[in-house]
């Protein structure tokens, strides 16, 4: 048998290998943490430690840069990357998109943490800027729902509900409700910093650095650009319109 017949047998059952973007569509990769309830448990505060965060805000600019996405946002231990139509790395393939984030999240949370941490990887796909708007919206509103959770659930195990105890107290509790049970333990959920109640977005900005011209000995002013992060994020309908301006320039 010749090689090349072996070569081309073996690739012919390489599953998912061609299935790609469709052209003109968004997309988001999404990763998040597997089994983070457990590592999280012994080695972070709770509910929410900003050494945690700082860690997932580090992937999520790795993400943002190795890949060349438009925005990262992350909540909790899952992170969104947004690539726009124009999209052209790895010819769009779905296979790389979701081999890479996955690895690319995995490699600088653990360098970073000091120890192994690992992420899997899906892919979401829009036909329209609204579409991401809303997916984005969603994510936000989740990161609402389980910062109240977190931080009801919390303030019960720290009161000495078991695990258990603490989720059935919990039970069809109403958002009222819970603010009421934090309020009462002298904790103002409004007041809780905005990165946990609304995650926290990464983008692209540009800005001008000053320099020298050593031959023409004069001062100069370049263009560069730099990853922000942002911890103070609108919400709502304030965040959507945030969203639709920033991926439309």
């Amino acid at each position: 048998m010749r090689n090349d017949d072996l070569e081309t047998r073996m690739r012919a059952r390489e599953r998912f290998h061609s299935l790609t973007l469709h052209p003109g569509a968004w997309a988001i990769v999404r990763v998040d943490g597997r089994a983070f309830s457990k590592y999280t448990e012994t080695r972070f505060d709770k509910p929410f430690d900003p050494r945690f965060s700082a860690l997932m805000a580090g992937a999520a600019e790795a993400l943002l840069t190795e890949l060349g996405a438009r925005y990262a946002y992350t909540e909790s231990d899952e992170i969104s990357v947004v690539f726009d139509p124009s999209y052209e790395m790895f010819g769009r393939e779905v296979e790389k998109l979701v081999s890479l984030s996955a690895g690319i999240a995995t490699a600088a949370f653990t360098h970073a943490a000091g120890e192994p941490a690992v992420f899997d990887s899906r892919v979401w796909t829009g036909t329209g800027l609204d579409d991401v708007v809303d997916y984005l919206s969603w994510r936000q509103a989740d990161a609402a729902r389980c910062a109240l959770n977190g931080w009801v659930y919390w303030t019960l195990r720290n009161e000495g509900r078991g695990p258990k105890q603490a989720t059935r107290e919990m039970y069809r509790t109403s958002v009222s409700e819970k603010n009421e049970l934090l309020f009462a333990r002298g904790i103002n959920y409004n007041d809780v910093p905005a990165w946990q109640r609304r995650g926290v977005g990464l983008w692209w900005e540009t800005f001008e650095k000053a320099g020298h011209d050593p031959v023409a000995d004069v001062p100069v002013t370049a263009t560069r650009r730099r990853v922000h992060v942002e911890r103070e994020l609108p919400m709502r309908d304030a965040y959507r319109t945030f969203i639709r301006d920033l991926l439309m320039r």
